[in-house]
């Protein structure tokens, strides 16, 4: 059974410190949706207080449809996949899986399937009778999401899964883990700080900083078109750049660009680094260029445009053209791929 979750005007704090502030969301039955933000934004804490671990000051948590805002953990029939997979070190793989059948005192033969079914789902049946200590990190991972779907939970939470993993390893269990969501058709809930992380396997992510909830979309919506500066600058590098639009033009110091769909009056636009294209100085942008720094499949070029730093990424090829330092290039934007940002 799969269920979905609606977070309705939920605020929490400790003492006179707010951590969450009014947050309202809704994840859909089925689907992988991700909490992502800095430390101290509040996205580990609305997930615990999903799967029980405190209770909001005000506002209601509804997992099915059914309110469980003063539920207990033991009464949502939820899953929870800690970042240190909280596993006993004097059991065995299969008497860790097994644990949270026997607290529910299912019949040892029942048990029994269910801890075949869930290692074989992992790919970790030959490991049964290993104790943590003799498993990698990847594969102690594989034991916490077991232990945690073999009791069959409605939803599967997940704070910051892959964090204790080396880089190669996160990549390819973020796969493994999407993969398992779908083959489950669980809904799951993901917390993160890294941005790639929440792209690679959210179906939508919602940004939160400072308690709120800064913008909700999928990965391609908020780096495409992000809601304010935070959402544009934490997702991925953008230049930001601050002028003043009238009627569909925006100007800057040292800067001019037509055909901007906003209202007349100060602006902040966001351009990422590959939506601006360089070229022999000809009429329009023109920018000094300060630095260049050659990273493999693209060339990273930092220019100066009046007394502002703007950052250019170019593809890179063999025999591609290469714009020396300390030479005037210009400046090609697609007004297409301009946003433009409203206030935090």
């Amino acid at each position: 059974m799969t269920s979905g979750v609606a977070i309705e005007h939920v605020s929490f704090g400790y003492g006179g410190t707010a951590v969450l502030d009014d947050v309202s969301l809704d994840v859909e039955q089925g689907e992988f949706f991700a909490f992502l933000g800095p430390s101290g934004s509040g996205k580990t804490t609305l997930l615990r207080l999903i799967a029980g671990f405190g209770a909001p000051a005000q506002g209601r948590i509804l997992i099915g449809g059914r309110d469980v805002t003063s539920l207990p953990p033991w009464s949502r029939n939820v899953g929870m996949v800690f970042q240190s997979y909280a596993l006993w070190p004097h059991m065995t793989v299969a008497k860790n899986v097994a644990f949270g059948l026997e607290r529910r005192k299912l019949s040892r033969k029942e048990i029994a399937r269910k801890v075949d079914a869930a290692l074989e789902l992992v790919e970790l049946t030959a490991f049964a009778n290993r104790r943590p200590a003799q498993l990698s990190g990847g594969q102690q991972q594989r034991v916490a999401l077991a232990r945690t779907i073999v009791i069959e939970p409605e939803v599967l939470l997940l704070d910051e899964p892959l964090s204790n993993l080396d880089a190669k390893l996160r990549v390819e269990m973020r796969t493994e883990l999407k993969a398992l969501q779908r083959k489950l058709g669980i809904t799951a809930i993901y917390v993160t700080h890294d941005q790639e992380e929440a792209n690679a396997v959210a179906d939508r992510i919602a940004v939160l900083d400072g308690g709120r909830i800064q913008q909700i979309g999928t990965p391609g919506e908020l780096y495409d078109r992000p809601a304010n500066r935070f959402v544009a600058t934490f997702l991925g590098t953008a230049n930001l750049i601050e002028g003043h639009v009238q009627g569909g033009r925006f100007a800057a110091d040292g800067f001019a660009l037509d055909g901007i769909a906003a209202p007349d009056g100060p602006a902040c636009i966001a351009i990422r680094p590959q939506d601006i294209e360089l070229g022999a100085f000809s009429g329009g942008v023109a920018a000094v260029l300060v630095e260049r720094e050659f990273l493999g499949s693209t060339m990273r070029y930092r220019l100066r445009v009046g007394s502002r730093a703007i950052v250019v990424d170019a593809p890179h090829h063999r025999g591609a053209k290469s714009y020396a330092v300390g030479g005037t290039v210009g400046l090609l934007i697609d007004p297409r791929q301009v946003s433009v940002l409203r206030e935090n």
